[in-house]
C-alpha cells in the first residue's frame, strides 16, 4: 500500500476524466465537441493519461440490482499483528467473492470491508470465510438499511479545493 502525493493536471485533464468517469462509452467525437479539442487531441491526452497510470482501464458501472445484490454490509476485522500481516490478510479478504472492497485502517479496527451479497446464507460464508483467515481475531458487521448514494466517481467527487491541489500543485 503505497502513499501518492497529487500530481499536476490542467482543467481539460480534469474535464476529460470527469466526462469518462461519468460515461465509459463516450466517443472521441462527443468528448472533442464538449471540450472544444480536435479529435486527435483527446486521442493523445487519453493516451498521455492512461501511460501515467491515472486511467487504469475503461469499465461499465453495472447496476447489482438486477443481480438481487441488495445485501450489503460493512465489516470491521481485526487480527493478530505480525509482520507483513496487512498485505497478506487484505489479499485474502478482497478474494472472497463477495467482497467489493478493502480498507486497512488505523485504530480500533485493522480492515474494514464492503460485502454485497444476495441473501443471509451468502453473508454467513463471507463472514465464515473471513474469521477462517490465519490472523484474524474477531468480525463485528454492520448491515446497511439503505444506500444514500452510490458514486465512486473520482473527480466527480472532488471539492473545489481538491480540485486546486491537482491544477496548481499546491
Amino acid at each position: 500500500m503505497s502513499e501518492h502525493t497529487a500530481e499536476q493536471f490542467d482543467e481539460v485533464d480534469l474535464a476529460l476524466l470527469e466526462n469518462i468517469e461519468a460515461d465509459f462509452d463516450v466517443s472521441l467525437e462527443t468528448l472533442a465537441e464538449e471540450l472544444d479539442l480536435s479529435k486527435s487531441a483527446v486521442h493523445y491526452r487519453l493516451n498521455n493519461l492512461k501511460e501515467r497510470g491515472v486511467v487504469t482501464g475503461v469499465t461499465a458501472d453495472v447496476d447489482p440490482a438486477p443481480f438481487g445484490l441488495a445485501m450489503v454490509a460493512i465489516t470491521e476485522v481485526s487480527v493478530t499483528h505480525e509482520q507483513g500481516y496487512s498485505e497478506a490478510v487484505g489479499e485474502q479478504l478482497a478474494a472472497i467473492d463477495g467482497v467489493e472492497q478493502v480498507f486497512y485502517t488505523m485504530g480500533d479496527v485493522d480492515f474494514v470491508t464492503i460485502t454485497r451479497v444476495q441473501n443471509r446464507e451468502q453473508m454467513n460464508k463471507v463472514i465464515e470465510s473471513m474469521v477462517a483467515i490465519d490472523g484474524v481475531n474477531e468480525t463485528s458487521s454492520r448491515f446497511v438499511m439503505n444506500e444514500i448514494e452510490r458514486d465512486p466517481g473520482v473527480i466527480a467527487n472532488m471539492s473545489e479545493g481538491m480540485r486546486d491541489v491537482v491544477l496548481d500543485g499546491e
